[in-house]
């Protein structure tokens, strides 16, 4: 699933292209939305919190949530689409490009005045400009007993973190996934880690990760070779919570597994 980095750098790429031009062309591949038509409309802006990506009109907010699969990609007008076009859910095109979104796991068209009521349960966006750590910090302390590998990941505590981000913020803290929140030294400063190194991911793009994907390959701080393996969660898919299991990858020198 992109990361909040990811759905950042598309928000970023859409408002480039679309802010502050006419709409010449919409097209909401998606029953409930079939019907509206944007032409005409402005595009005021485009901007993220977390995982979702809103695109702004004076009066309409088109939301969107990658999920998996998804992707926003631009073309100029004329130009082939570089995936298959039945696979397109939105289209917003203006006087010169093509703004396409494949394979949305979420497509919806709200009010701007009730935009918030998507991203009220939210909590702070790491790549926010109001982002507020001891808010973060706050929320992760609520559940002590929750492995910390799985409240990363609940976007109720912050948002942003997915998968990788979980395991790289693990690793550089030194913390195993499963340790117990309530056993995590310092809260503060992992909140901190996850905010440093998704900016850094935004600032200076493509960011090699360290622990994630690494399996079997020696660990960069003291050689030993990094595993892999399960944890289970209750992570929120968008606007419900779902039982899965997901991988993590972790250091077994560095990162001890907690005592019992």
């Amino acid at each position: 699933m992109p990361e909040g980095d990811t759905v950042f750098l598309a928000a970023k790429r859409l408002r480039a292209a679309l802010a502050g031009k006419e709409l010449t062309r919409s097209d909401f591949r998606v029953p409930r939305y079939a019907t509206v038509d944007l032409r005409g409309q402005v595009v005021e802006s485009v901007g993220s919190y977390g995982k979702h990506l809103f695109i702004r009109t004076p009066s309409v907010s088109v939301h969107t949530h990658l999920k998996m699969e998804g992707s926003w990609r631009v073309f100029h007008c004329g130009q082939r689409w570089t995936k298959p076009r039945v696979a397109a859910r939105v289209v917003l095109s203006t006087a010169d490009v093509e703004a396409v979104g494949f394979s949305l796991g979420t497509v919806e068209v709200v009010r701007v005045r009730d935009e918030h009521r998507v991203v009220d349960h939210l909590g702070p966006d790491l790549l926010g400009p109001e982002w507020d750590a001891a808010e973060a910090v706050r929320r992760l302390e609520r559940y002590p007993d929750q492995p910390i590998g799985v409240a990363l990941l609940d976007q109720r505590n912050l948002a942003g973190i997915g998968n990788i981000f979980r395991s790289e913020v693990c690793f550089l803290r030194r913390v195993h996934p499963a340790t117990r929140v309530g056993d995590v030294p310092d809260l503060l400063a992992m909140v901190n880690e996850a905010h440093r190194i998704l900016t850094e991911a935004v600032e200076r793009p493509p960011r090699r990760p360290l622990a994630y994907g690494r399996t079997h390959r020696p660990c960069q701080r003291c050689g030993t070779p990094l595993v892999a393996d399960l944890l289970g969660d209750t992570a929120p898919d968008y606007d419900r919570v779902v039982q899965r299991e997901r991988g993590i990858f972790f250091c077994p020198h560095c990162q001890p597994a907690p005592a019992g």
